[in-house]
């Protein structure tokens, strides 16, 4: 059975890492600190900390291609019934809310109360 020294459990406490902290880490590789001295200050391999860098930039030209992470694998058909099944929630969505704001004004409840038993 292995036993794990203080120094080892301070690695596996660091192994996981929150999404603010990987950003931080990130900004400060975009803004020109060195790769190696940024992983011997926060103890994590510089392959790490070019993979984040790496994925950081991917997600951020995904967005700024106006289109969501799922659409890109869609076709232009697929894309486009898309877009036209959410403007149709958009206007079911308001057809209700307007009906149910007419139903207030009459004093029904929409949907209706339960009737006890």
């Amino acid at each position: 059975m292995a036993v794990m020294t203080e120094e080892g459990a301070d690695q596996r406490r660091e192994l996981r890492w929150s999404a603010n902290k990987k950003t931080d880490a990130v900004l400060r590789l975009l803004r020109g600190e060195s790769l190696d001295e940024l992983s011997r200050e926060l103890r994590v391999e510089a392959h790490r900390l070019a993979a984040w860098r790496d994925e950081f930039l991917a997600a951020g030209k995904v967005g700024l291609k106006g289109r969501t992470p799922a659409e890109d694998g869609m076709s232009a058909e697929q894309r486009r019934r898309l877009r036209e099944a959410e403007r149709k929630v958009g206007e079911l969505t308001l057809d209700n809310d307007i009906l149910r704001a007419a139903a207030r004004k009459r004093g029904l409840e929409i949907p209706p109360a339960k009737r006890p038993r």
